[in-house]
């Protein structure tokens, strides 16, 4: 009797442990708690940091500015300054992300005290292995832009790594476009320095893990590999958005970005394509290391979907060597070295160019015909106009 007790016993067990997980799995977020039990029965880490707390996604992340308080401005670089080591001592892993309120660019400033005119940084103590420059698309973002500045300034000095922030700024109300202003910072930043490697940077993703190093591979890389609005997953094979590095030579060999994506959408799956047609392939980091968190927000007005970019894909393989950076027209407003970036407020037109010529009136009716015989006139609406150039010192709001 005994014996068929405990069968029974362990029977009621097993279906209580089975409707427990089946409990768990059917709720909202079951993949935290998934990995919340598996937690427990792992050991410590005793390497981690004491200061870490824990993310959204379950991973234990630190401050992003623990690593950098012993570092001064005593040391002076010289001939026999020495090289910074392959991989930086400063990386910790994972970054705690947090939004909050009262965040000024003030505060950024006053906390990154290294960083000079312009947003440029190279670190103290070594002389680093790599330049790296960093593009970022820009209008109307400036919410956002302070607390990308807040956590790339010292995600990117952990790396030690000689960089420079440029925030390329489109004036106007014309509809964004955020391939061609790519192609700008890209220009414009070689222009100034002999850059290693460029990253594009969309404003709104935060890196939660500086093992993602911004330094470029020997193929295009895509860095934004793992965002929390996809899940902390690539949402499809050839996706090159977000965060993509290139070398100077990678950029040239597949002709920069496209110029005539208008609006949201398509434009970074043309550049995925080019990659391929260029006889590249694209790199990636782990899923671990390339986790990106994401500013919530609306679709920006003046940034509405591009209805016409399935079609423009279509056609990429056939448009690619003659639509990118050998074709991109611009003029430069105002460039403005501030203390945590480089602010580059530039015209880059309309889809009718960058000085559309204006619809020439109809012709005149001849003196003395019936109106009745008069040819028929039909009106178009005028392309917009370029924004007018604005006086050197604009903040590029």
């Amino acid at each position: 009797m005994v014996t068929i007790q405990s069968k029974w016993r362990y029977l009621f067990m097993f279906l209580g442990i089975q409707l427990v997980v089946m409990a768990l799995l059917s709720r909202e977020g079951y993949q935290k708690r998934v990995s919340y039990f598996i937690r427990i029965f792992r050991k410590p880490d005793t390497t981690g940091s004491s200061g870490r707390n824990h993310t959204t996604a379950g991973i234990i992340g630190g401050d992003v500015y623990a690593n950098l308080s012993h570092l001064s401005k005593g040391h002076s670089h010289g001939d026999d300054m020495p090289y910074c080591p392959k991989t930086s001592p400063l990386i910790g892993g994972p970054i705690h992300v947090s939004f909050p309120s009262g965040l000024t660019l003030s505060e950024v400033q006053r906390k990154n005290p290294l960083v000079v005119r312009g947003g440029r940084y190279r670190p103290p103590d070594c002389e680093a292995r790599h330049r790296t420059a960093i593009i970022i698309p820009h209008r109307h973002r400036e919410h956002h832009l302070k607390f990308l500045l807040y956590y790339l300034h010292p995600f990117l000095q952990r790396q030690q790594l000689n960089y420079g922030i440029y925030v390329i700024h489109q004036a106007g109300n014309y509809t964004f476009n955020r391939a061609k202003l790519m192609n700008v910072g890209f220009r414009e930043a070689m222009r100034e320095e002999d850059w290693d490697c460029l990253f594009f940077h969309d404003v709104d993703l935060i890196p939660e893990d500086d093992r993602n190093t911004y330094v470029c591979d020997s193929n295009p890389k895509h860095a934004a590999i793992a965002m929390d609005k996809f899940g902390y997953k690539l949402p499809y094979k050839m996706y090159f958005g977000g965060v993509s590095a290139l070398t100077p030579l990678h950029y040239l060999k597949m002709n920069g970005f496209p110029n005539n994506y208008w609006g949201w959408g398509g434009e970074d799956d043309d550049i995925g394509v080019r990659v391929s047609l260029a006889g590249m392939y694209i790199t990636r980091p782990s899923l671990k290391a390339g986790r990106y968190k994401m500013i919530k927000h609306k679709l920006d007005k003046g940034n509405d979907v591009n209805p016409k970019r399935f079609n423009m894909l279509a056609k990429t393989r056939q448009t690619w060597k003659l639509d990118g950076m050998n074709t991109v027209e611009y003029e430069i407003i105002s460039r403005q070295y501030l203390p945590l970036y480089t602010n580059i407020t530039v015209n880059i037109g309309t889809e009718a160019g960058l000085h559309p010529h204006p619809t020439p009136p109809p012709p005149a009716k001849a003196a003395g015909k019936p109106a009745a015989d008069a040819p028929a006139v039909v009106a178009e609406k005028s392309p917009a106009k370029p924004p007018a150039k604005q006086k050197e010192g604009h903040s590029g709001k």
